[in-house]
């Protein structure tokens, strides 16, 4: 299992191009809320209803966890205590974290990003704690994957399916969406 976790003030595009290419690829993407209820609005006032509420154990199966970013969602994720301890133990499992824009703060606040390559919405680097900040669109290092911003939402997307399906997948759907 997929999740995608959102709060309040999430970038859209991000969010939602992520669970629509993986959802294309035949992945199974649930969207969980960290807020306490399953309709949330994104940075641009578009509401979304959630698959689920986040709880203690939610993310124990997953195989990937995605933090979309957006200000004030990012900062909004950050207040999630559940979250930030699921993370940290996703981490020590060696699953696959991405996060796209402002998000990848998070990770490097929790120190999961030490040593490593990553990218984030210019402005943010220094948040970066421990990494290599890159001017590149999407980054991927070990079990993380890091996306600039919203320009960057469908490589991201499709850098995660990498992950899971095979490349005549993702080239066939890059067809099919017309993103030669």
């Amino acid at each position: 299992m997929i999740h995608i976790l959102l709060a309040t003030g999430f970038e859209e595009i991000e969010a939602v191009t992520t669970i629509d290419i993986l959802r294309r690829c035949g992945l199974e993407v649930q969207t969980i809320s960290v807020t306490g209820t399953r309709l949330i609005r994104g940075a641009h006032g578009i509401p979304i209803m959630a698959d689920g509420l986040f709880r203690k154990n939610i993310m124990d199966q997953s195989e990937c966890v995605i933090l979309p970013g957006g200000m004030p969602g990012t900062n909004n994720l950050w207040a999630s205590d559940g979250m930030k301890r699921n993370l940290i133990t996703l981490h020590g499992k060696q699953t696959l974290i991405a996060a796209i824009c402002a998000a990848p703060i998070i990770l490097g606040r929790l120190g999961l990003l030490y040593d490593r390559r990553a990218t984030c919405y210019p402005g943010f680097e220094e948040e970066l704690e421990g990494s290599y900040p890159t001017p590149e669109m999407v980054v991927e290092d070990g079990h993380i994957i890091t996306g600039r911003g919203p320009g960057a939402a469908a490589e991201f997307a499709f850098a995660i399916a990498g992950r899971f399906v095979a490349p005549h997948v993702i080239r066939q759907l890059r067809e099919d969406m017309i993103l030669n």
